[in-house]
């Protein structure tokens, strides 16, 4: 179990504190949603998380079996609805790898991607397709 405890600053503005750590980070609501988008809104982090779970849970595979993947990267792009009521439609994920695209474990690498506990949790409403590429020489 994990601790987040959030304060409203006012103007739109929270502080979350993570227990564990006592590391803190701001949001603030986005410009088109009354806000001065001057850090990460609520959803924004819902992207953020998405990204950093599917690498985090790659990562460990990774490790299981001897693999570098420093220098991996995560782009999420989100996506909300435009008619009522307000809520993610979509997080679109591209994985970029420095591995070759035929690396023996790539089938276990993008397998643990698809298992991250954040892409389990999203509704199925929100679409959330992950692309994965493949950067890396044979």
């Amino acid at each position: 179990m994990v601790k987040i405890t959030t304060t409203y600053e006012g103007g739109l503005r929270c502080r979350a504190t993570h227990g564990p750590s006592g590391t803190t980070l701001v949001t603030d609501a986005p410009v088109d949603n009354h806000g001065r988008g001057e850090s990460f809104s609520p959803t924004d982090l819902v992207a953020t998380a998405l990204g950093a779970c599917m690498m985090t849970i790659m990562g460990i595979a990774a490790e299981r079996h001897a693999i570098d993947l420093k220098g991996m990267t995560v782009e999420t792009t989100k996506e909300m609805t435009s008619a009522p009521p307000r809520r993610i439609a979509s997080l679109r994920t591209t994985l970029t790898i420095p591995l070759p695209p035929d690396h023996p474990h790539r089938q276990l690498l993008e397998q643990a991607a698809h298992t991250c506990p954040v892409h389990k949790s999203i509704h199925p409403e929100i679409a959330a397709p992950i692309e994965f590429v493949w950067t890396g020489v044979s």
